[in-house]
């Protein structure tokens, strides 16, 4: 799909992508945001692997947006049943499986992004952008002349950009309060991951509450005799 400038520039070519994810509240969220970004629309949003590969038998889908974790079948095993068919769109997983071995397995199969759950806006549209560069790159019909050039195709789809958090917290605290909550066996108060994690509680609380506000996290509450109960996190996956 393609347009003209009022200067009568060729526009760039919209990019087709298909959401699949089955969790009802992040489809909607990764929906929404590739709809930010420009030159990217949202063709289909589904939520199990049959329904994906029957909408790129019935539609023109340049890029997926894939979970690996769907009812009906692994995402890896998806993208391998896109390729018997000859589906030819890119993949970017977007997901929470943290496998190292599923992260190979992704590499070995061609996936162009691997985007870890939870993340913000900011970090699947640079992505997003990434790609973009890259699909121009390889969609050019130039020729590559240089070692350095062929270098830079290939690692074009797989710049990763630093995710924007908010003000005044960091990826490294982050990933280890994500890492504690899915490895513990219950929930945690903020005052526990404190003092787990060698922060104060006012800190620990921020960081549980950023990981509900993305939904990996959920909160409950901990009733502990008289008195007002405990709020605990607990890995909602």
């Amino acid at each position: 799909m393609k347009g003209s400038t009022a200067a009568g520039a060729t526009m760039p070519e919209v990019l087709r992508v298909l959401v699949v994810e089955d969790e009802p509240i992040a489809a909607e969220a990764h929906t929404a945001y590739v709809g930010r970004v420009h030159g990217f629309e949202v063709v289909a949003t589904v939520g199990t692997s049959q329904a994906a590969l029957k909408t790129l038998q019935d539609r023109e889908i340049d890029v997926v947006l894939l979970d690996m974790n769907l009812p009906d079948r692994h995402g890896l095993d998806v993208v391998r049943a896109m390729r018997a068919a000859g589906h030819r769109a890119d993949v970017i997983a977007v997901t929470s499986a943290r496998d190292l071995d599923v992260v190979r397995a992704a590499v070995s199969l061609g996936i162009v992004q691997y985007v870890l759950k939870p993340f913000v806006f900011a970090t699947l549209r640079e992505r997003l952008l990434a790609y973009r560069a890259y699909r121009d790159q390889v969609t050019s019909g130039a020729e590559v002349g240089t070692q350095a050039e062929v270098d830079e195709v290939f690692a074009g789809a797989r710049v990763a950009a630093e995710a924007r958090l908010p003000k005044g917290m960091g990826e490294e605290l982050l990933a280890r309060v994500s890492r504690l909550l899915r490895e513990a066996d219950g929930g945690r108060s903020a005052s526990e991951l404190g003092d787990e994690l060698g922060v104060s509680r006012v800190t620990a609380r921020r960081y549980a509450e950023y990981l509900c506000e993305t939904r990996v996290v959920v909160r409950r509450s901990r009733y502990a005799g008289a008195g007002r109960p405990e709020v605990e996190y607990l890995w909602a996956r």
